[in-house]
């Protein structure tokens, strides 16, 4: 059990009218921070719309300087072709002019070479055609997909862009309000919820239910129960270190006190 005396706050309903005052601005800075927790979701939204064109993009990137070298590579086979066509033919025009056997049986053998070695590249430059259709398909499809996310994304973009301006805005707003109730607080109660706020980003001025803390939900003692219902000091709970008042005090609750229901006389009859 923790307590906390507070110069110059001896009697209760000065106490009780400290945390009033601080509770007033812990409702405040929840609001802050469940806007906060929107703001993070939606950018993270807004990252993740960026990041997923940032990658269509890379990827169409990459897939255009594969079709451009797969283009450059094709070109080259295409020259080889030509180049072996072309002494294929001279190796004809010299075989026609030949007489002797010798010469011919080679020209014949350096023919047979040479046409190996085109059907080999023309093979090769046929799966060369074949892969750059796929990788031609491919890159289309990865430009279609970048422009319908696109499409899509920018009304979704401008829709988050717009809360979280809304958010900044409503921040503000608390935050000139927190400030202006800040000024009226207790110093030294003040330091030590924003402390506690600071580290647990919940509320941390609870209280305290059938004996039990409203924040960590531990059970309690009675003698910690009663020194929450005189409110006399700071009392903080032992297993959260949140700050306790008792729920049912009228400057917390504008709930009626209950009526003491009248026993009913019996009468006897002789």
């Amino acid at each position: 059990m923790i307590l906390l005396s507070i110069d110059g706050k001896e009697p209760k309903l000065k106490i009780l009218d400290t945390l009033k005052k601080i509770l007033d601005i812990q409702e405040l800075d929840i609001k802050m921070i469940q806007l906060m927790r929107v703001k993070r979701q939606r950018q993270k939204e807004l990252d993740q719309i960026k990041s997923l064109r940032k990658e269509l993009d890379e990827q169409m990137s990459v897939k255009k300087a594969e079709v451009v070298e797969l283009s450059s590579t094709i070109s080259q086979k295409e020259e080889k072709v030509e180049e072996l066509t072309v002494h294929m033919k001279e190796l004809e025009a010299k075989q026609s002019a030949v007489k002797k056997v010798e010469e011919f049986n080679a020209l014949t053998q350096e023919m047979t070479q040479t046409e190996r070695s085109k059907v080999q590249v023309e093979n090769e430059l046929s799966e060369l055609v074949e892969k750059k259709v796929t990788e031609e398909e491919i890159l289309v499809k990865i430009e279609e997909s970048s422009k319908s996310t696109e499409s899509s994304s920018q009304d979704l973009e401008v829709e988050i862009q717009n809360s979280i301006s809304q958010v900044n805005v409503e921040g503000s707003e608390l935050k000139a309000k927190r400030d202006k109730l800040a000024t009226g607080a207790d110093e030294e109660v003040l330091k030590i919820y924003d402390r506690l706020i600071r580290n647990k980003k919940d509320r941390v001025i609870v209280p305290l239910e059938n004996r039990t803390c409203s924040g960590c939900h531990i059970a309690l003692t009675p003698q910690h129960e009663n020194l929450v219902r005189k409110g006399e000091n700071l009392v903080f709970c032992e297993h959260c270190s949140r700050i306790h008042y008792w729920q049912e005090s009228e400057e917390f609750e504008d709930e009626a006190k209950p009526t003491r229901r009248r026993r009913r006389r019996t009468t006897t009859t002789s």
